[in-house]
């Protein structure tokens, strides 16, 4: 399958509207349509009061979709453009250019071009999660919410972690939640296995509370991936890998290779002739005691191979051994890998290495017909950082399931593309799937390179703006991203812990979440619906019980017939709701200063949950019915 770089997968496929305002067939397959029409909810969710932070690039500022549903109230209240060199540049900061408002952003139109040229990856994904569709039926999840954008310069881990710690000190500033959308991914930054500098300051900032969404990656059909567990010093195992895909800006291959912590290996390349004979090879190279970057080349015959290699021999955060071997692609010969080590679980990705940028998908390691001992590769650790990092929300693809014209539910699958687990250190990876698949959203009026047909456009402003259909695990990130902002509105004072278990334990399972297993679909399907419901019943991070007594006093409690609240509050009127324990709200009153009583009439004896939301604080209570 032909991949576009970093998680993008267009496949060409326009999928027609669902019928109702909603982005694609992708709203009801989450079951965010019930959540705006509010069933048995307080009230509907649409993301108002919470930051979703998008970092990526091709963001067109301008598109209508980043106002609100009526397009007069612009909604993004910043950008940070890493490729522009004008300035001037965030505070704190001393490269890049920082729009802030509307008047600033309209003005720059959209961020500038890079090495994707004026693309359009990041203004789909915004769209998905908080675009308001423009008068269209392509609405996204969370269309109130409010946007940051960081065009992302990936040249480095330093910059990645600048985007996310400016994106936290813009919400800290507007007193809002934060969600971070994440919709990319490479198998050669930070270590394969979740941990180090990228690691520590997603955690950082996990425990600050940022929640943080990312793209599982597009490999999930590529036997890109292997392993080998070495049981002695005669142990060696052999592969073939196969050059990826050559999108026109291909070089070669990348091959991340790690063994266990401490044990050290030593590898070989091999360059082959059709028949598969070793026609020259490298000396094998150890990883002990050889850090270092070296670049050097392969004389076989009159030709030459190019090649380098990056050792550490001891990684600062995990002790492992890891190596990253590229090899210039020629297509005169088969390319083979050798690695031998007394000891360890070794494991190697083998994905595109571009002359343009930063490639993610994935080739073939697979065994030669004349060599049936050497080791097949499969699809499995397929993850990419950072989605492998053990806080991330780590989100798979699938197609959305929908009723077609013959009345038949068609739908559902696991995207054959999106990136298996498991994860490393016993952590479920991808946590859910969401829909992902021919998903049809804005598209950046300044693009330069989409090649799909528009399936919808629009004017405003004297401008024609269009939608249209992508794929990839860069589509179903931001739909949880807007499903993570559904979540906090309703309760902004979870936890990111929180909000994963909420989106893990209400995901829901089907016949394909049952047949294509755990790797593929984490903990299933997200649903918004539940939860959002369930959300609304948890005690958070700033939520108290403590000091209810003093502002309210509920009697009695147990109660069999009447139930009274005391309040003491100088507010004018308090809401208070009663959950039951499957979240649904079952009550729902106003307080004031004074006695007020709580209409329990008709309720079935059992406990429920009493939720007093009082200026800055929200007590939660117990309440027993008999």
């Amino acid at each position: 399958m032909k991949r576009l770089v970093l998680m993008v997968c267009i496949l060409g496929c326009i999928a027609s509207a669902f019928g109702q305002i909603c982005l694609n067939k992708a709203v009801p397959d989450g079951r965010v349509d019930s959540v705006w029409k509010a069933i048995d909810l307080p009230q509907a969710f649409t993301g108002d009061g919470v930051i979703i932070g998008f970092v990526d690039w091709g963001f067109d500022y301008t598109h209508p979709v980043f106002y609100d549903t009526n397009m007069v109230h612009y909604r993004v209240l910043r950008a940070w453009d890493q490729f522009k060199t004008a300035g001037p540049a965030p505070s704190g900061y001393d490269y890049g250019t920082e729009y802030v408002g509307a008047e600033q952003l309209l003005t720059a139109l959209c961020d500038t071009s890079n090495c994707y040229g004026y693309h359009y990856h990041g203004t789909h994904c915004a769209s998905i999660a908080a675009g308001a569709g423009a008068g269209t039926k392509y609405r996204g999840v969370a269309f109130d919410a409010n946007l940051l954008f960081a065009s992302l310069y990936l040249d480095s881990i330093q910059r990645v972690m600048d985007a996310w710690n400016w994106m936290y000190e813009v919400a800290q500033n507007e007193g809002k939640r934060l969600v971070i959308s994440n919709s990319w991914g490479l198998y050669y930054m930070d270590n394969m296995d979740g941990t180090g500098l990228l690691a520590n300051e997603m955690q950082r900032l996990t425990d600050l509370g940022v929640v943080f969404v990312v793209s599982a990656g597009n490999n999930g059909d590529v036997n890109f991936h292997v392993h080998h567990d070495f049981m002695g010093d005669a142990d060696t195992m052999r592969t073939q890998f196969v050059f990826p895909y050559n999108s026109g800006t291909g070089w070669g291959s990348s091959l991340t290779m790690m063994n266990s912590a401490n044990a050290p290996f030593e590898f070989s390349m091999m360059v082959m002739n059709n028949s598969y004979q070793t026609v020259a090879s490298t000396p094998f190279i150890p990883t002990a005691g050889n850090d270092g970057y070296l670049d050097t080349v392969l004389v076989v015959g009159n030709d030459t191979v190019f090649y380098n290699y990056d050792i550490q021999s001891c990684n600062s955060f995990n002790q492992a051994p890891v190596v990253r071997l590229r090899v210039k692609q020629n297509n005169a010969y088969k390319f083979g890998l050798a690695v031998t080590a007394s000891s360890g679980s070794f494991h190697a990705w083998n994905v595109a290495e571009v002359t343009r940028a930063y490639g993610n998908w994935g080739a073939n390691f697979q065994v030669p017909a004349a060599h049936p001992d050497w080791v097949a590769g499969d699809n499995e650790y397929g993850v990419s950082t950072p989605g492998n990092i053990d806080c991330a929300i780590t989100v798979a693809a699938h197609t959305s399931r929908y009723t077609n014209n013959g009345g038949y539910l068609v739908g559902g699958q696991i995207a054959d593309f999106s990136s298996s687990g498991p994860g490393f250190h016993a952590v479920r990876k991808p946590e859910v799937s969401a829909p992902g698949k021919n998903v049809v959203s804005a598209i950046s009026s300044y693009n330069n390179d989409y090649t799909g047909t528009y399936t919808k456009t629009v004017e405003f402003n004297g401008r024609t703006f269009g939608f249209g259909s992508l794929s990839g695990t860069s589509m179903s990130a931001p739909f949880v991203s807007g499903v993570a902002a559904l979540v906090l509105q309703a309760n902004p004072y979870l936890t990111p812990v929180q909000v994963k278990e909420v989106l893990t334990s209400t995901a829901y399972q089907d016949q394909y979440t049952a047949a294509s297993g755990v790797n593929r679909f984490g903990y299933g399907k997200v649903d918004a619906y539940h939860a959002v419901r369930k959300a609304l019943t948890i005690v958070g991070l700033e939520e108290h019980t403590e000091g209810l007594q003093t502002h309210y006093t509920i009697f009695p409690n147990p109660t069999s017939g009447q139930c009274f609240i005391t309040a003491t509050t100088e507010s004018a009127q308090v809401p208070c709701r009663l959950y039951d324990l499957s979240g649904r709200l079952v009550r729902s009153e106003m307080l004031h200063a004074g006695v007020n009583t709580l209409h329990i009439e008709g309720l079935p004896s059992g406990c429920y949950i009493l939720r007093i939301m009082d200026t800055q604080k929200v007590y939660n209570q117990k309440l027993i019915i008999q």
